[in-house]
């Protein structure tokens, strides 16, 4: 009988004794959640081609100015021209086509004769300027 009293006290022992290690769980320190802050609103913007058409002229004789432009788009290929009166008296011409295939494609044309001033100087004579000495005290000792 003894027997069994040691035996029932060495299992309710065992039972309920505390097995192992004491666990410590050591927590984060508080950290203060990050402000909220919303993805910016980014439109969105349909920024294909599209087809557009321009020109512009003048022709002023008083000033001496003579141009003008104009350009159309199908959205895929742009083809314009372009004229310029020179300094020279002569007038030039391009007309261009520009895609994604063939790049910018220029033909380039000049009308009239180039025609050049003459030279309105003349060279300034030459005169040497006079030597400039100046007298030096000389010391002796």
């Amino acid at each position: 009988m003894l027997r069994l009293i040691i035996v029932s006290t060495l299992f309710v022992a065992f039972t309920l004794g505390d097995h192992g290690f004491p666990s410590f769980h050591q927590s984060s320190p508080y950290k203060q959640p990050s402000p909220y802050k919303p993805a910016p609103y980014r439109p969105h913007y349909d920024e294909s081609p599209k087809p557009y058409s321009y020109q512009y002229r003048v022709n002023d004789d008083y000033a001496g100015l003579n141009f003008g432009a104009e350009e159309n788009s199908d959205a895929k290929v742009v083809s314009g021209s372009y004229q310029v009166a020179l300094p020279d008296g002569r007038l030039q011409s391009v007309t261009y086509t520009a895609d994604h295939y063939n790049g910018y494609v220029a033909d380039v044309k000049y009308q009239g004769t180039p025609v050049y001033p003459k030279p309105s100087y003349h060279p300034s004579p030459y005169k040497p300027s006079p030597p400039s000495y100046k007298h030096v005290p000389v010391y002796h000792n």
